[in-house]
C-alpha cells in the first residue's frame, strides 16, 4: 500500500485541487491520504473533510515545516512506500499509479517524477551532489555568474538534470514529489528535524543514497505550482530557490548552511560562508559601478542591504551550527 503525505499550512484550495487529482491518478493501487495541518488556523480542515472523508487528518499544533510534519504523517502510516507530495502539485497522466508499480518492482529505494511548470515546460527534478556543496554559491550575485561560467569552461558536470523523459539515476530528488520505500527509511531513518523548510530533502537523500539507488523517472510526469505554498508562509512573491534577499531567502540561505555543515562538515560550511561574505563587497562595488550607467542605485543599495543583512544573520547562527546539536532552524 501507498502512504500520500502531504503537508498543508494555509493553502486550503490549492490542498484540494491536488487531492481531487490525487484520487483521480490513484484508481489502480491500495492507498491512503494523510494530510499533516501545521497550524493552519484557518478552514482548511473543513474544507477538506466535506470533499475528501475518506483522508486521515494529522493536527500539529504548531507550524513545524517540512521534515517535522512530514515525520508525523511517516510515523502514522501503514503503507510499505512512503510518498511525499506538496500541496500544490497536480499529478497527472496516471503518474502516481504507475510511478508506484514501477518503483515497487524496482531496486531503486526513491524516486521522483519530472515536474512541469503551469504552463508544462520542465523545472529541476534531480540533482546531482557537487563537492562541498558548491553549487550553493551559484545564486550568488556577480560571483555566482562568474563560477558557473569556470563550470562551464571546465566542463563541469551540471548540478541538476534540466529535463528528463526517461528514467536517470540521481542523487537528489526534488522534494515536492518525492517516493521512499519504507525499508529504505528503516535503514536511512527520518528526515532531519533540524531543518524547518528547504535543503531536508537534499540531506535525507545524501543518507538514503547510503541505502540505495535513488531515479527520477523522467516518463510521469507532475505539475508543481513552484513556491506558492512557502510564499504564503513568508509573504514572498520569488519563485525558486536562488532568492537571498528576503525571509524567505535568509530561511533558504540558512537550511543550506545547516545542509552543507551536515553532509560535509565544517571546513567546507566555512568556506563558503567566508565567500558569500566576500561577496558583499564586491555586491557594493559592481552596483555603483552600474549606476555610473543606469540611474537605480537606490533599488540595487537596497538588495545590497538585504543580502548584507541575511549573510550576517548566517553568521549569528553559526556557533549552533558548528556545533551539529539538535536544533530547530526556523526563521519565521
Amino acid at each position: 500500500m501507498l502512504s500520500i503525505i502531504i503537508v498543508n499550512y494555509k493553502t486550503p484550495q490549492l490542498l484540494a485541487d491536488c487531492l481531487k487529482s490525487v484520487f483521480e491518478q490513484s484508481s489502480d493501487i491500495s492507498f491512503e491520504v494523510l494530510v499533516v495541518d501545521n497550524a493552519s488556523g484557518d478552514h482548511s480542515r473543513e474544507l477538506i473533510n466535506e470533499l475528501f472523508p475518506l483522508i486521515k487528518w494529522i493536527q500539529l499544533d504548531y507550524n513545524a515545516g517540512f521534515a517535522r510534519a512530514n515525520n508525523a504523517g511517516i510515523r502514522s502510516s501503514s503503507g510499505d512506500t512512503m510518498l511525499l507530495v506538496n500541496s500544490d502539485t497536480i499529478i497527472l497522466e496516471n503518474a502516481l499509479n504507475d510511478c508506484y508499480k514501477v518503483l515497487s518492482d524496482s531496486h531503486y529505494v526513491a524516486c521522483g517524477v519530472q515536474l512541469l511548470n503551469r504552463d508544462g515546460t520542465p523545472q529541476i527534478s534531480g540533482n546531482y551532489f557537487m563537492t562541498g556543496g558548491l553549487n550553493n554559491l551559484l545564486p550568488l550575485p556577480y560571483l555566482g555568474p562568474l563560477i558557473k561560467k569556470a563550470g562551464n569552461i571546465f566542463k563541469v558536470r551540471k548540478p541538476h538534470i534540466p529535463d528528463a523523459n526517461e528514467p536517470v539515476e540521481v542523487d537528489w530528488i526534488n522534494g515536492a514529489f518525492l517516493m521512499v520505500k519504507k525499508s529504505a527509511i528503516e535503514r536511512a531513518g527520518l528526515m532531519d528535524e533540524d531543518f524547518f523548510l528547504y535543503a531536508e530533502e537534499a540531506e535525507w537523500c545524501y543518507r538514503l543514497r547510503k541505502v540505495g539507488k535513488l531515479v527520477i523517472y523522467g516518463q510521469f510526469k507532475v505539475i508543481h505550482l513552484q513556491g506558492e505554498t512557502s510564499n504564503t508562509a513568508f509573504a514572498s512573491t520569488s519563485k525558486g530557490y536562488s532568492n537571498l534577499y528576503d525571509k524567505k531567502g535568509l530561511q533558504i540561505m540558512i537550511s543550506n548552511f545547516v545542509r552543507i555543515r551536515k553532509q560535509f562538515g565544517i571546513g567546507w560550511y566555512l568556506f563558503q560562508l567566508i565567500i558569500y561574505t566576500i561577496n558583499i563587497p564586491v555586491f557594493l562595488i559592481a552596483t555603483v559601478f552600474r549606476w555610473l550607467f543606469s540611474n537605480r542605485l537606490k533599488e540595487e543599495l537596497v538588495m545590497v542591504k538585504k543580502y548584507a543583512h541575511n549573510v550576517v544573520v548566517v553568521w549569528s547562527y553559526s556557533y549552533e551550527i558548528l556545533m551539529n546539536r539538535p536544533y530547530f532552524y526556523k526563521i519565521l
